[in-house]
């Protein structure tokens, strides 16, 4: 498995008694995508630019697919611009990859509640038992992504050392993009509100 399907699995697995957007976790699936880049040797940082390599063949289809995504020519993309481009709905095509490995199942709603609609939820496999495997012994990539996006109750800061700086750099990208993201809702929140008192002559 990788880091971005092992935060999602822990993710969907937290998701009885934490709310997550699908707008951050988007965000830091994108990072999780790049500390694996990282690890496989497909991409290095210059400074917060992505460089690829030449990338080898990706035993995940959507690592190999963010791998093929990548800007090859200079200047090359920021980790900023990747957050942003490739997080765009990244949450939804790694549960719809889920999903078609069997790993996700959709829970049928009961027939006096016709208005509930349908839940994917996870299934009992080696992926998940892996994924909770590595949630449970504090992995510090995984557990740094998962404080960022809220899942766990310990800051960025608090949890176990990040391998290497690049990650490290990483991490803090996926930070400051949570963190605009949330500005911006507030913002557009504090826009709604005022709209609405204009409309009703407040």
């Amino acid at each position: 498995m990788t880091t971005p399907r092992d935060l999602l699995i822990a993710a969907m697995d937290m998701a009885a008694s934490r709310h997550l957007a699908r707008g951050d976790l988007s965000l830091a699936l994108a990072g999780a995508e790049v500390i694996d880049l990282l690890s496989a040797q497909a991409v290095r940082l210059d400074g917060d630019q992505i460089v690829p390599s030449h990338p080898p063949a990706m035993a995940d289809r959507l690592l190999d697919e963010a791998a093929s995504s990548l800007v090859r020519q200079a200047p090359y993309e920021s980790l900023e611009d990747w957050l942003w481009r490739r997080g765009r709905g990244l949450s939804t095509a790694y549960l719809d990859a889920l999903e078609a490995e069997g790993l996700l199942t959709r829970q049928r709603r009961p027939r006096w509640m016709p208005s509930v609609a349908s839940q994917l939820v996870l299934v009992d496999s080696p992926a998940r038992r892996a994924a909770a495997d590595r949630w449970t012994s504090d992995e510090p990539v995984l557990a740094a992504l998962a404080a960022a996006v809220g899942i766990r109750d310990k800051p960025i800061g608090d949890s176990p050392s990040v391998p290497d700086d690049a990650v490290a750099t990483v991490l803090a990208a996926v930070g400051d993009a949570l963190r605009d993201l949330e500005f911006q809702r507030q913002r557009r929140a504090i826009d709604e509100a005022a709209f609405d008192n204009v409309w009703r002559g407040e």
